[in-house]
């Protein structure tokens, strides 16, 4: 993996990134020595490093259990309980795999919404279809993860049979506590432990994503290696020009100081939507407290630059860009000749698509740069397990030091239990009738 700021530094004083250094030193030293804020979850730091071969291999098992007696599995979580998950099992798969049978079984996210419409056709989809549950909850009371699963265990217990069912549905929760872990020990569920000192938004390299994605056929040891590569490349005693992270936290946290608000992060490879949605958590939840944080984006492109192309180009100047560019396609497809030539495109024939896209993604690059945009170019080799594992690993160090060098706590969340509060004073949850009155005087 590389990162290339020269089209982002020249839109900050001269000498700004660099001034950051002792700030960006002293979050590395604080996340290291586990004295900032938020360190009592800071397990994701060296967590590559602590997998392994045996842990693995447990999840494989697992994994292979769903395998052979599942024709679909459906991973119930929310936020970073399945956006990780997603992300990773979206960049590796066949886009059109869905339309051919599959070695392993299809994978459906649900327990991430509230919307009637889709828990229904879900349901309606799983009848006849023999499927598992991957149950992810560090409670087991979050409404839309324990909506959702309330359902499908019931589906899947009246489907298979109670002794059936308890071997395709596991949970992954706390080690003592909560709704979900009493309920696996009391059903005898396989179960994983989401550690305490990780929050969910860095959670993907715990079974969390892990298990998943190993159900879904993919190498889960080549993804922690990436991860536990990148580790060591943004270990503290890294020269920062060196460290990629450090690299990133610095430039964005200059070009943010410098009066850009939004970072929208474009891809030009389709697989990498989920990438976005991901990264999208991670930061926004990381950073945006205090009235303070980047607003982070994202965009497909080139489909998206015939719909917010226009507003990057010409739009107010307080974004910049962060592109990720993947170096080589995994298939090969040129463009062929036609005799007519009626849509005049034959002086692209013999090219590969990959080259036209990486004109496209240069073209396009120059374009926002002479428009006003700062780019931060992230590459990396092509899609596979190694090169994402490394990604996951580079965006969450960047999130730590990034967020820090704000002078937020990057691992709590305090705005997102305002709508929770409403939500349940609004549905006569016992336990918030005081609240449910303040909001009847509000809405008369």
């Amino acid at each position: 993996m590389k990162i290339d700021i020269t089209k982002a530094a020249s839109f900050v004083k001269a000498g700004a990134i660099e001034a950051l250094e002792p700030q960006v030193k002293a979050a590395q030293k604080a996340l290291e020595e586990g004295t900032c804020a938020g360190n009592d979850f800071l397990g994701w730091m060296h967590l590559p490093s602590s997998i392994t071969p045996e842990f693995i291999a447990e999840l494989n098992a697992t994994a292979k259990v769903l395998q052979e007696n599942c024709e679909a599995v459906v991973v119930a979580g929310i936020g970073g309980s399945y956006l990780g998950a997603r992300m990773v099992i979206d960049a590796l798969s066949n886009t059109f795999g869905w339309l051919k049978p599959s070695k392993t079984p299809r994978i459906l996210f649900a327990g991430n919404n509230i919307g009637e419409d889709y828990l229904s056709e879900l349901i309606d989809y799983l009848k006849g279809v023999k499927f598992g549950v991957i149950n992810i909850s560090k409670s087991g009371t979050t409404t839309e993860t324990a909506i959702t699963f309330r359902l499908l265990k019931k589906m899947c217990e009246d489907q298979r049979g109670k002794d059936e069912a308890k071997k395709v549905i596991v949970a992954i929760t706390d080690a003592k506590k909560g709704a979900a872990r009493t309920t696996a020990d009391k059903e005898g569920y396989k179960s994983f432990i989401i550690p305490d000192n990780v929050g969910g938004r860095f959670s993907v390299l715990t079974p969390v994503g892990l298990l998943p994605i190993a159900v879904a056929g993919y190498d889960i040891a080549a993804l922690v290696k990436g991860a536990q590569d990148m580790e060591k490349q943004c270990a503290l005693d890294v020269p920062c020009a060196e460290n990629p992270a450090a690299v990133y936290a610095a430039t964005r946290n200059a070009i943010y100081q410098s009066g850009k608000k939004i970072e929208i992060m474009a891809n030009y490879q389709p697989k990498l939507h989920n990438l976005g949605e991901w990264w999208k958590q991670l930061y926004g939840e990381s950073e945006g407290k205090d009235g303070k944080g980047i607003f982070p984006a994202s965009v497909d492109l080139t489909t998206d630059l015939h719909s917010m192309g226009q507003w990057i180009q010409d739009g107010e100047r307080t974004i910049f860009e962060t592109v990720i560019s993947v170096e080589k396609p995994n298939t090969s497809l040129a463009v062929p000749s036609d005799a007519e030539n009626l849509d005049g495109l034959n002086f692209l024939a013999g090219k590969r698509i990959d080259e036209v896209n990486k004109m496209a993604e240069l073209g396009t690059q120059l374009a926002h740069v002479d428009g006003g945009v700062p780019n931060i170019k992230i590459s990396i080799e092509k899609l596979d397990e190694y090169n994402i594992g490394q990604l996951i690993y580079f965006f969450e160090k960047g999130c730590g030091i990034s967020g820090l060098i704000l002078g937020v706590n990057p691992f709590n969340q305090p705005g997102v239990e305002a709508y929770k509060k409403n939500m349940f004073a609004l549905l006569n949850k016992p336990g918030y009738e005081a609240e449910s009155k303040a909001i009847q005087e509000r809405l008369k």
